[in-house]
This record gives C-alpha cells, structure tokens and sequence, in this order.
C-alpha cells in the first residue's frame, strides 16, 4: 500500500522511539522512529556491544550501497560501533513502489536507510551531497556536487564517529560504474587524510577532534557483480568469513542481511537470507596493512580508555552473571559500572558508551515513559496538552523525579517512588515556542543547488532526520544515581488494522496552501482559472489569499478573504492567470496572510507500509507554461507500470485518459482509443502484461498507436517487448544538455502536429534518458542519435515502427521527469508521437 496525499490529515504518520541516556547527560534518541523491545535477548546483545569498544564506518554513495550482511556482522556479530555515510539520500533515481521522484523518493529512501540500521544495528549518517541522477565519470560528479563541502562533511563524520577503520565500497580507480561512486571512495581517501589534520576544517575543531583512523579498505563486489575497475576482489587481499550465525538473535548475519537489504523497496532489491560460510575481501587504501582482520592492530577493548580495565571487567561479570529470567538483577552491577564511566574523562565514544549503558539499564529496570497529546499537530505559540506516564516493571526502586522541557528551560516537578508494573501519570501544559520551525526535513528548509542540500545549521549536518519538535527529558532517580531519559510527544491511536500507531509530534501553520494541479499548461495570451485550496489546520483561521506572479503574467483578482470555521476544513478559490503572448515557463507561490504573518506551505503526506508516515511542508507553488501546442486524437488508454505521472499531463495536454488493466489489451476493447501508452517499467513490475500482448499488437496491426515507456533490461517478465525484434540495454545519456541529432528530421514525429526544432530539447531535467534499445528489428527507424560527452552516439532512444496499419514506438527519453517537470519540447514532441498515423 502507498498514498501521497496532499493537505489532508491522516490518523497515522509516526512511532517514537525512546531510547536511554546516560548519569545526568541528556541524549538524543538512537531513532525517533521505533524502538525494538528490549527483551532480554536484545539486553544481553547490547551488553555485549557494550563491552567492545572498536568502530567502523562505511562509506559509499546511495542507499542500497551497502554491504548490510557486513554491517550485520560487525554491529550484530563483533558488537562494534558500525556506521554507514551515505553520501546521499538517492534523490535521482527511480521508484519502483510509487511515485515519488527527487526530493520526495531522497526522504522515502533516507527512511528506507533507517529502517535497514534498525534491522543490521548500524548508525545512520549522509553528507550535503545530493544525488542528481546517475553520472558517467567522477569528474562530473565533482563539477556537480561542491567537492570541499563534500569532504568537510565526511571529515565531520569521521571525527564525530570516531572510527578505527573506515572501509568503501567502491575502488578509487575510475570505471565502468556510476560517478558517484567512483567519487565517494576518492572523498573517503581523501578524509582518511585529514580527519586528524588540525589544519583540515578548522572551523570543525571548536566542537570535536581531530580523529586518525588506523587503516581505510577497499570492500569490494564479488566476482560477476560489477563495482567499477578492479572490483573482482578475488585479487590477494584480506579475506574474512562473516557468514556466522547469532544464536541470541536466532540468525546467520546473512538472514540479518537480507532482512535489511529488503528495506530498500523502492529499488526493489528484496533478498533472501543466506545460510553458511561468506567470504569478504578488502584492499587496503591507506593507512597500516591488516593481515588476518580488518581491526588487526586495534585494541578492541576498555583497555584502550585511561582507567578503562575495570569497566571492561566489570562488564564480563555482568555479561556472566546476566539472568535471562529476571534481568533487573543485573541493576546493581550496572550501576557500578556507571559510576566508574561517569569517573572517566568526557569524549564522543565515552558519552556513547554512556547513553548504551543507559539504555541496558532501562531495559534491565523495564522502565517505560510516553508522553502523549491529543492531536499529532500543533502549531507554533499554542498549548500542548500533555500526559506523562512512567511505569516501571520490575521490583528494583525507581523514583521518578521531574520532566524537564528542553524547549521552554522549566520541568514538571513528579516526585514519586513508582510501584512494581503501575503506572504513574502526570498532566501538564506547556507553550509551543513561536519560534520552532514548521516541520520539514532540514536539508530541504533552504533552496539548495543542482548537486548539494544548503543546510545552515552546522549541528545538523549528517544527522538522518530532524530532532524531535519538542524534546522531553524523564529523570528518575535509580539507586542514588540519576537516569535522564529523553523523548518527546506523540499520539497515540488505535487503528483496526494496524494497531497501536504512534505519531511524533509536527509542526504545521495555521493552514495549509494546495494547487489541486500543480503544472498548468497555457495557450500563448490565453486565460485559465487556477484553483487554491486552503485546509485549516486550526478552527477559525481567518486572512487572505494571494498570488505572486513574475513579469509577464496577470493574475485576478488580487486576493480573496478567507474564514475557515472548523478544524480541517478546506475551502477553494478560483484565481485567474492571463499567460504571456509568448512561449514563458513561470513559478507561481501562493501565500496566506493571517495576523501579519505569511504562510505558502502545502501539507503532503507520504505512506508506505515499510516505512513511518512523512510529513512534507514545500511552498505552494504552481508551475505554469505557456506552449504553442498543437494535439491530435482524444482519447487514450495508459497501462501503468511501476509509477509516474504522465497519464496527469495527458489529460493537462487537454487527452481523456482511462486507466488500463492487462485484461483490457485486447484489439476489440481499445480500437475505440486514439493510442495506448505503457507506464514506466511496466513490462519489469506487471505480472498481466506479457500473456496480453497479442492483444495489444492485433491494435496496433488494425491501426492503433502504442507508446511504450522505458524499461530495465533487467528483471523483464518477457524478453518480447515489441511485434518485432527489440533488445535493451543499460545504455544512457546523463547529460541533459547533450546535443540531440534527428536522423529522420522529416518523419512525422518531427514534423506533425507540431515542427520539432533543436530549442524543443532545451531545459531538459537531470537526463536525456536511460535504458535504451541497443538491437532493434529493421522495421523499427531510429529517430535520435545522442551521446555523453567522450562517448559514441547512441540511436536507440526513440524507434518507431509501421505494424500493420499502425505504429508501435519504444522510447527511453526520460518523459516521467520532463513532463511532470513542465519541459516545453517534452510536450510537443510527446503530442506527435501520439498522434502518429492521425
């Protein structure tokens, strides 16, 4: 199931987590997401962790860039602090579960990452990075993304991680595989270097250290996988088995592996765990060799920290004497073990060590806090209205002392000794600050460039997601020792089907701004009605409407009143735009004055079943193009296949679109459509395509028109795509200012309804297209030729073949971006092929 839905509210969009700090340091949670049970297999595991003091971070480009059964082994198996640094949230690419594309598929998979941490025990990180489709050659990469932000942030990382060895996933010697890959092992080299400079990013040094990791390695692919030049690494190098198998958790590290792997469904790479020996290989980078582990050399152990041994003993005593049955016996050696770690000198790997221990305590005691609040939204300067509740669920005393509110510097005092398994409530009120900032992911608050996220605020960099709206703090006091345990609001709701459902406080406007459509087509000079929804997100918001348009375009009348009685309830306006004479693409945002304050965000919810709800406050802008378009025939069918948006901008380019099924492609059933077009990835996602395809040609033989959209060349239900012979391939052209040569320039594609002329492939966005045919029957007239720069030109973007009495096209030109993205030549060129043989 998955759903995008604009300025409209739903009963579920987030799971807290709460997660344990340390003496009377307060931490930020592990993951404000979900928090797995603490039973006492996941206490005993965590105690083991505890006890290993070694740290690797790996680092590569995308999510599902990954070795997960290695992070796995490493957090899950060795119990060390395991990290991975995407260098991006994998904005480019594509979506197989739904529509989401850009900056909404980089916050599904940037979630999709989280879920895959909370599975192998790995932490999460990203850089400023971001991914702007798939790139040839590092070079470009480089021209894309500022290099030194780049590097700045993994330096951070690897000084606030603290690593002891860092290992990519990719080789530093440029080949046959994405730039960006290419470009992370060469930033990582690079960082390796300097994370232990003073000189390096000074500015970074007023809160962290300098770091040197011992040694940095090369994990490359298998051999038949790909990865680049060199990536068979079945050369000498280290070789590991880390296909073990936990028997506190039940599960090999490759069962673990491919339970997180799976979590990156919009890539859809869902595995099957694997069972038995797996051998590992790394090349060694830099820094000292490693002959028999990648951690060869490293002291593992507490006796690494000044005055650390006796924690490290203490630790083995608690590991031995830990009572699966009962472990709130292990509360007094734990607090021992706590009072000699508050003894030790302040670092980032003792302050984590400290919110672990904290957290097996928690979970050793069965203390467990919530705050809960009517309504998941509220807005900045209103009251929260909440409920504290503590219960502890062993017979060790607990005393629970204060709440404390981060945002507002007071507490709520409690001061109450909490009874075995009885809960413990509290109601208080606190203001929401005018000044918190309205919920949206912080690398999306500022505009950003063409390679990079613009975030201000220097604490944020790297973090996965933003810190809690409103945080809390529940301070207990735990033998004589004080627990401070952070969290923050949530709503609580029981859903039929799903549940308990928690959902984490946002931060809205008072109203939310939405344009039913957001990209308007106009006839040069002519006038449309542009409907503004306006949804309450409080009763009795009251203000006005209105339109900022750019030179050019006119827009009446100027504003509308508004008055909305009731909470969620939306009201619709109807402005009207008079577009230039001229062909002119124009932003238009909408803004509501309430109070002498002015408000543009659109509320868009985000849902997939594998993932917590999201929450997206973008401005409210409309996208409108005046076009010289010409469009013949009316009605089409669209079959679709793994999402898009282009059957919208059909019907935007004035077509009727009815939605198609397999069972719908037979010849008597669409002789009544003037074409068919076939969604992307449709013969990869359908199973109730490929037995229908006869069908489908007997149409197109009779005089029909199909538009088959792009394809992978892998996973393909069927090889026959086409009546006539057509191969795939992984060809692609990223550069989407690359020249495009018309091979046949008087075919009708080019020439009816509308003239293409080269300025129609002006504007194009991230690419001219991917997969295209690279073997094609002679019936088939390939009508472009284009090329990377240093690469031969390739013909197989756009083919079209007389069937019969019709036409039946392939075409890999990116269409699922260009139209949606409002591309002038995009549109023209798509409406002649449609009207092929009309």
């Amino acid at each position: 199931m998955n759903a995008r839905i604009q300025c409209k509210r739903s009963a579920s969009r987030r799971i807290l987590c709460i997660a344990a700090a340390a003496c009377t340091v307060t931490v930020l949670p592990i993951s404000t997401r979900a928090a797995e049970p603490q039973s006492s297999s996941a206490i005993l595991q965590e105690l083991r962790s505890f006890r290993e003091m070694g740290s690797v971070l790996y680092i590569a480009a995308h999510p599902d860039d990954e070795n997960t059964r290695l992070i796995a082994y490493l957090s899950r198996g060795r119990g060390y602090r395991t990290g991975y640094l995407s260098l991006t949230r994998g904005d480019g690419g594509q979506n197989l579960i739904g529509p989401e594309l850009g900056q909404e598929l980089g916050v599904v998979r940037t979630q999709e990452l989280l879920a895959a941490r909370r599975v192998d025990g790995g932490q999460q990180f990203f850089t400023r990075a971001l991914d702007f489709g798939f790139s040839k050659d590092y070079r470009e990469t480089f021209r894309m993304w500022d290099r030194n932000q780049v590097l700045a942030d993994v330096v951070r990382t690897i000084r606030e991680f603290r690593p002891d060895v860092l290992i990519t996933r990719f080789s530093t010697v440029p080949g046959g595989t994405h730039g960006h890959h290419t470009a992370s092992a060469i930033l990582a080299l690079e960082a390796f270097k300097l994370a232990g400079d003073t000189n390096a990013f000074p500015e970074q040094l007023s809160e962290l250290k300098p770091w040197q990791p011992k040694r940095i390695l090369w994990n490359g692919f298998p051999r038949g996988f790909g990865g680049g030049a060199g990536s068979d690494t079945n050369t000498p190098g280290l070789q590991m088995d880390i296909g073990g198998y936990n028997p506190v958790l039940g599960e090999s590290y490759g069962e673990i592996a491919a339970r997180s792997r799976s979590m990156h469904k919009t890539q859809g790479f869902g595995s099957v765990g694997t069972r038995g020996a797996a051998s590992e290989s790394f090349q060694l980078l830099g820094g000292e060799p490693a002959t028999k582990d990648i951690l060869d050399g490293v002291d593992t152990t507490w006796g690494r920290v000044p005055g650390g041994a006796e924690i490290g003993r203490l630790t083995d005593e608690a590991i031995t004497q830990f009572n699966p049955q009962n472990p709130a016996a292990s509360v007094p050696a734990l607090l021992t073990l706590r009072s000699r770690l508050a003894a030790l000198p302040t670092d980032s790997m003792i302050a984590e060590k400290r919110r672990q221990l904290d957290h097996i305590l928690q979970g050793c005691l069965g203390l467990y806090v919530e705050t809960v609040i009517p309504l998941a939204e509220a807005v900045p300067g209103e009251t929260l209205k909440m409920r504290h509740t503590a219960i502890v669920r062993s017979d060790f005393p607990v005393r629970w002392t204060a709440v404390r509110y981060l945002a507002g510097g007071d507490e709520l005092a409690t001061d109450t000794d909490l009874k075995p398994n009885q809960g413990v409530t509290r109601e208080s009120s606190r203001t929401l600050p005018a000044t918190t900032p309205l919920t949206q992911p912080y690398w999306l608050r500022e505009e950003g460039t063409i390679g990079m996220f613009r975030v201000d605020d220097p604490s944020l960099i790297g973090r996965p997601e933003n810190p809690p709206a409103f945080p809390v703090e529940y301070v207990f006091e735990v033998g004589g020792q004080t627990l401070v345990i952070p969290g923050e609001p949530v709503q609580v709701i029981g859903d039929r089907v799903k549940g308990e459902i928690r959902q984490r406080l946002e931060v809205t406007p008072p109203v939310s701004l939405n344009f039913p459509e957001d990209l308007e087509l106009f006839a040069p000079g002519t006038a449309h009605p542009v409907v503004l929804e306006v949804t309450s997100a409080r009763a009795g918001a009251t203000g006005t409407l209105h339109l900022d348009t750019p030179a050019g375009w006119k827009v009446t009348p100027a504003m509308f009143p508004f008055s909305l009685t009731n909470y969620d309830e939306t009201a619709r306006f109807t402005f009207t735009i008079t577009a230039p004479t001229n062909t002119a693409t124009a932003r238009i945002l909408a803004t509501a004055e309430i109070d002498g304050k002015s408000y543009h965000n659109r509320h868009v919810e985000i849902h997939h079943d594998h993932i917590p709800p999201i929450l997206l406050q973008p401005p409210a802008r409309l996208k409108a193009l005046s076009l010289d378009l010409v469009i013949r025939g009316h009605q089409i069918g669209y079959l679709p296949g793994a999402g898009d948006a282009v059957a919208e901008c059909l019907q935007r380019m004035g077509y009727a679109v009815t939605f198609l099924t397999g069972a719908d492609l037979t010849a008597e059933h669409l002789r009544n459509f003037d074409a068919v077009v076939i969604g992307i990835r449709a013969f990869n996602t359908r199973t109730d395509l490929t037995q229908n395809l006869p069908g489908l040609f007997a149409y197109v033989e009779a005089g029909g028109n199909v538009i088959v959209q792009y394809n992978t060349s892998d996973g393909l239900q069927n090889t026959r795509l086409a009546p006539y012979d057509l191969k795939l391939s992984h060809d692609r052209v990223t550069d989407e200012t690359a020249p495009m040569t018309l091979l046949a320039p008087n075919h009708p594609a080019f020439t009816t309804p509308n003239r293409i002329v080269p300025s129609d492939f002006d504007g194009w966005v991230q690419e001219r297209g991917l997969y295209f045919a690279s073997e094609w029957d002679d019936h088939f007239t390939p009508l472009l030729a284009c090329n990377d720069p240093g690469e031969s030109p390739k013909n197989g973007s756009l083919l079209v073949a007389h069937y019969g009495r019709g036409y039946f096209v392939y075409t890999g030109l990116s269409w699922f971006r260009e139209l949606p993205e409002g591309v002038p030549g995009a549109y023209r060129l798509f409406a002649n092929l449609i009207s092929l043989g009309k």
